[in-house]
């Protein structure tokens, strides 16, 4: 499968029998490129998040908690929330879990909590690739995600929703999370083509995207 970053936390997820597109954005200043998708996962109904137009065809819409299985993709929708006070400031949304060819994927949207509850971790537990914001207002910065990433420990971290030319909203580099992380030198790439058999074995990667 291979894995496109479209900026904000908008992803396509693309293999020859399935395209799965995620968090598609507007009102952000940067363009979002329009596609063909079987599946369209939106974790929040908010500006910035929930542009279902950028999408065609008739894809099988997912858009809260529950269990799903689509074109032998498997979707697992677990409650989170928007900020650090369980939802009570500014609501809650949906994290994603999506397991496809022996890969399992987190996706957690625009998430504001630092610290990923029992049965949040119980359901992301094993992932083998997370995307995650990295950039503040109004998610998790790079700090809070080091903490949620220390809680998964996933093979390969995407991090997301971060500042980049173009964009309207005031975020934090990606530098900062980097910094944070202990990277010194991270793998830029304009896609991520990925299977089961390559993904890293002994420590935690992480991939930079170019916006597509």
């Amino acid at each position: 499968m291979t894995i496109f970053w479209l900026g904000q936390s908008a992803i396509k997820i693309q293999d020859k029998e399935v395209t799965i597109a995620i968090d598609p954005h507007d009102k952000t200043g940067l363009k979002m490129p329009k596609f063909q998708a079987d599946l369209l996962l939106i974790s929040c109904d908010k500006d910035g998040y929930n542009n279902t137009k950028a999408i065609k065809g008739t894809p099988f819409l997912i858009n809260g908690a529950g269990e799903y299985e689509v074109k032998n993709v498997f979707v697992y929708g677990l409650r989170s929330f928007l900020d650090k006070k369980k939802g009570e400031e500014k609501g809650v949304m949906t994290s994603y879990v999506i397991e496809y060819a022996g890969v399992k994927i987190g996706h957690l949207g625009p998430i504001g909590q630092e610290t990923l509850t029992e049965r949040q971790l119980e359901k992301l537990e094993g992932v083998d690739i997370l995307i995650i914001p990295v950039g503040g207002n109004p998610t998790i910065n790079g700090t809070g995600a080091v903490k949620i990433i220390s809680q998964l420990q996933p093979r390969i971290v995407i991090p997301v929703h971060y500042k980049i030319s173009g964009l309207k909203t005031k975020l934090e580099p990606v530098d900062k999370f980097l910094k944070e992380f202990g990277v010194t030198q991270s793998e830029k790439m304009d896609k991520l083509k990925i299977s089961k058999k390559d993904l890293p074995q002994e420590e935690t990667k992480v991939v930079i995207l170019n916006k597509t």
